[in-house]
């Protein structure tokens, strides 16, 4: 789902909002798409029981994937998506998101 987010044409969006009247908007919703993607995969991949690496560990390695993923993402819309470009504020965005549901993660799945 969030590919597809990501990868509408420029022209799927409407070309004035009242969205657009509340500043960074745009970079909110990346911080909680982003988050939300970290949390759940750390959430769904907390339950496996035989695993090499701490659970700590599993999800950092979850929230640097979805900020490689983000990155990668950014370079899609530039060269392959029409009327979208490469915002490296929204790579920004991405990584606070997933930093944000490693926080999270770490708080609701990992016990202390």
């Amino acid at each position: 789902m969030l590919t597809v987010l990501l990868t509408l044409p420029g022209s799927a969006f409407p070309k004035e909002s009242w969205l657009d009247k509340i500043p960074l908007f745009d970079k909110m919703v990346h911080v909680g798409l982003f988050g939300a993607l970290t949390l759940l995969w750390s959430g769904a991949l907390s339950k496996i029981k035989k695993i090499s690496i701490s659970m700590q560990q599993l999800f950092v390695l979850i929230a640097l994937g979805s900020s490689v993923y983000g990155i990668i993402m950014e370079y899609v819309q530039k060269y392959f998506i029409p009327n979208r470009s490469f915002d490296i504020v929204d790579i920004l965005a991405d990584t606070i998101g997933s930093i944000a549901g490693l926080f999270f993660a770490t708080k609701v799945y990992l016990k202390r």
